[in-house]
């Protein structure tokens, strides 16, 4: 008797591939789960945030987002430090020690200003976070240690302007740091009550500024003195 094998029984039916095996990749799932916290987090704060609701944004259990971070609160958490860490990542890339001293603090103030302008949901989140009298930023060693970056960048920065008679001495970098921030910070976290109470679009307003101030001076429009 002769045996035939199934494939030369039926040399003309297609073989089926193997199935593909889904790729595991925990960093992007992170990233995934980190960004759609930021919008649950942005719209409905701490308190009304719910982990049913980012679930259902990435199409992911809910079982699977306390596997990455065990709790709402520790997901908060690595927003805080994902948001901080974004924006002073970025300030080291401008590399201001190479910088001349006032160019240096002009750089960092356009930064600022362009990054709290672009970043709302940054501005935002902070201003939850200051509800909440800044409680999950103090379970974060990560936050208290990055933002000490930028105050040791300023006191160098400060430090050669001393020495290069463009700045006065006894400027402290913390305050300096509190300048900018406020400024660039206020605009966009108080526009909406600001610009009711005084009447004025200040985005516009403050873009109509910087035109104005960039535009080409001319006889009739002699540039302002400074």
């Amino acid at each position: 008797m002769t045996i035939t094998s199934e494939l030369s029984a039926a040399p003309d039916e297609p073989i089926a591939e193997p199935r593909k095996s889904r790729k595991n990749n925990p960093e992007k799932t992170r990233e995934n789960i980190l960004q759609e916290a930021i919008v649950e987090f942005v719209q409905q704060g701490l308190s009304g945030a719910r982990v049913d609701a980012i679930a259902e944004r990435i199409h992911t259990s809910k079982r699977m987002i306390y596997y990455y971070f065990g709790s709402k609160e520790q997901l908060y958490v690595e927003v805080l430090e994902k948001l901080y860490g974004d924006i002073r990542s970025t300030e080291n890339r401008l590399h201001l020690a190479e910088l001349a001293p006032v160019e240096a603090i002009r750089r960092l103030v356009e930064f600022t200003f362009d990054h709290h302008d672009r970043n709302v949901d940054f501005v935002r989140i902070v201003c939850i976070e200051n509800i909440h009298n800044a409680d999950y930023v103090k379970r974060s060693d990560a936050i208290k240690a990055m933002n000490n970056t930028i105050l040791d960048s300023l006191g160098e920065i400060l430090r050669r302007g001393v020495e290069e008679g463009v700045f006065r001495t006894g400027l402290d970098p913390l305050d300096v740091h509190l300048l900018i921030s406020s400024f660039c910070f206020y605009r966009v976290s108080n526009r909406h009550t600001f610009g009711e109470i005084f009447q004025i679009d200040l985005p516009a307003k403050l873009f109509s500024h910087s035109c104005s101030e960039n535009a080409p001076a001319s006889a009739e429009h002699p540039a302002p003195r400074r």
